[in-house]
């Protein structure tokens, strides 16, 4: 790409001394370009200049899976302007190359294809806590697009205000993870089920107290007191 940048600079700098334009002539022009990035065209130079450091420092490549502003997808093309990436769901996204330099992304496949996945489930107080990691446990085992190296593993997280929770971590490749977590979860519930675990959820105790006769009586009297002064 630069090899390229290069020979198009060379060719437009020989058509013009070949139309005559001297070096005096080149500076004007250099200085009306210059002054026009200072004003009307900083964005585009900006993006061009973050393009030429995405080259150099390789941050992310073509082929690769990143996330940037909450968007999935796999780098197809580094252009002159910006870098088109490619969704799950199969819809091409232009970003700006600057938004790669002056944002967070995250490069999930810079290193190595796998990562770790978290599933949190929460069951009823009272619940037999070592019948809920073995069966979580059991899932992880028993699930073909769960890595065993490295090894799962299951977290009591915290005493919710409705459930206990309980987090279940497994590693998964980059291509087989949304399914793994989908189907997980599936299973999560019928060996719940199964076992009589119970999935809680919110719950709330409501108190209806009944007011006194002479109380409501009181009540209604002054209504109908507002109702006639009005």
């Amino acid at each position: 790409t630069i090899s390229m940048y290069v020979i198009w600079l060379l060719g437009i700098l020989t058509a013009l001394h070949s139309l005559g334009v001297g070096t005096t002539s080149l500076a004007v022009v250099f200085g009306a370009v210059g002054i026009g990035l200072g004003f009307g065209l900083q964005n585009i130079f900006n993006n061009f200049i973050s393009g030429i450091i995405l080259l150099f420092e390789r941050p992310i490549q073509v082929g690769e899976v990143i996330e940037i502003g909450g968007t999935w997808g796999t780098v197809r093309k580094i252009n002159f302007r910006s870098t088109v990436v490619q969704t799950y769901d199969n819809a091409s996204v232009i970003i700006p190359n600057s938004d790669f330099i002056s944002t967070q992304v995250v490069n999930w496949s810079f290193k190595d294809p796998r990562l770790r996945r978290s599933i949190a489930v929460g069951v009823a107080y009272g619940s037999d806590v070592e019948l809920v990691r073995d069966t979580l446990l059991e899932i992880a085992e028993n699930h073909p697009k769960v890595l065993k190296y490295p090894r799962y593993d299951v977290l009591f997280s915290d005493f919710g205000d409705s459930a206990l929770i309980f987090n279940l971590r497994f590693w998964s490749t980059l291509n087989d993870f949304f399914a793994a977590e989908t189907e997980i979860r599936f299973e999560i519930d019928r060996l719940f089920r199964e076992k009589n675990i119970e999935i809680s959820f919110p719950q709330r105790d409501i108190h209806i107290r009944t007011m006194r006769p002479e109380v409501s009586l009181k009540m209604k009297k002054n209504e109908a007191t507002d109702k006639n002064d009005r």
